[in-house]
């Protein structure tokens, strides 16, 4: 062999050696924790996601925009309901998008404390703004409280939704985040009591919110969805017009990229500083009772602050004691009023 020849394997060799040890130092520097496998594949495939985890969006920043209220809804003996509209941006990009939203304003002199609510899942074709909230927030603000409720993104007045199922579910507690750092634009409110109200799917949202943000905001669950995704997803599949294989799909997908635990909320309830209290309704089939149960337990046991209802015979909707537990939230609200 030449000496031309075997410098240039030599030369090869040497290459060859150092991107086999730079690509092991790489894989040996990465943290040993759950976000390991996540970042590891992310060298293989992109990661878009990622940017959704709760523990990225527990650093991200939400920039506060202008609550702009519109047109009247409802004028009522103690209060006016308007629709509210504000922009943010989901994907945290340049690009805004429009939330559309139901705030209703005590009547009267001076300002009020805050209560920002989350609905639970109600189908696109039948709803309108207002609807999952509005009967709660009607009493509320017939007890001095402002309530806003947004509709999210492809609900009501709002912009479409991204195309993703996942991200346009992760872009929700973007958008109750982005929310939250907003109602300082809202002039009614006292500027000091704020407070978070949560059904169904909205108390999942609003647990999550709680573990992003990781304010102390005073906070009411009805009925919460509290299981860790997907698991959350896959317990209401049969629910789906296709029997559930879009969103096997979609999943199986997911599952390939991402590491899911960093996407659940059991996983990060020690972040949750807020008092809370949970009413459940021992009838109900959509969230059944013993879910509440486990998640009041492990707040428990992370020395979280939480109380706990329970209504004998209650659905999901607390019928039977929906004015109870109304009643209850207003009690739990104004015991925290500064």
């Amino acid at each position: 062999m030449s000496s031309f020849k075997r410098t240039v394997y030599w030369l090869l060799f040497i290459v060859v050696f150092v991107l086999i040890g730079w690509f092991g130092r790489i894989l040996y520097t990465l943290p040993k924790n759950s976000n390991s496998v996540t970042q590891t594949i992310s060298l293989v495939k992109p990661t878009p996601l990622l940017k959704y985890s709760i523990g990225n969006l527990s650093s991200s920043s939400f920039k506060p925009g202008k609550v702009e209220i519109g047109e009247e809804i409802a004028d009522e003996p103690k209060h006016t309901s308007y629709k509210f509209i504000y922009k943010f941006s989901p994907d945290f990009s340049d690009n805004l998008k429009s939330v559309s939203g139901l705030i209703n304003i005590p009547k009267g002199e001076g300002t009020f404390p805050l209560i920002v609510m989350f609905r639970g899942y109600i189908n696109q074709e039948t709803y309108v703004t207002g609807q999952g909230t509005q009967p709660s927030a009607k009493v509320f603000s017939d007890n001095g409280f402002i309530t806003i409720a947004p509709d999210f993104l492809g609900y009501g007045e709002s912009d479409t939704e991204a195309e993703n199922i996942f991200e346009s579910r992760f872009q929700t507690y973007v958008t109750a985040s982005s929310l939250l750092t907003s109602v300082s634009s809202i002039e009614k409110w006292d500027e000091k009591n704020i407070f978070i109200w949560g059904h169904s799917n909205g108390g999942q949202i609003a647990l999550t919110t709680l573990e992003i943000m990781g304010v102390d905001y005073p906070t009411v669950l009805w009925a919460p969805v509290s299981r860790s995704f997907p698991a959350s997803i896959l317990y209401y599949i049969d629910e789906a017009d296709d029997g559930g294989r879009l969103i096997i799909g979609k999943l199986a997908e997911f599952n390939e990229i991402y590491d899911a635990e960093e996407f659940s909320l059991t996983n990060y309830l020690y972040k949750i500083k807020a008092p809370i209290l949970i009413n459940q309704g021992t009838a109900d089939t959509a969230v059944p009772y013993w879910w509440s149960d486990s998640l009041v337990k492990k707040l428990d046991d992370l020395s979280v602050d939480v109380k706990y209802k329970k209504y004998a015979g209650a659905d999901h909707n607390m019928l039977s004691s929906w004015n109870e537990a109304v009643n209850s939230s207003i009690l739990f609200f104004e015991s925290f009023l500064r």
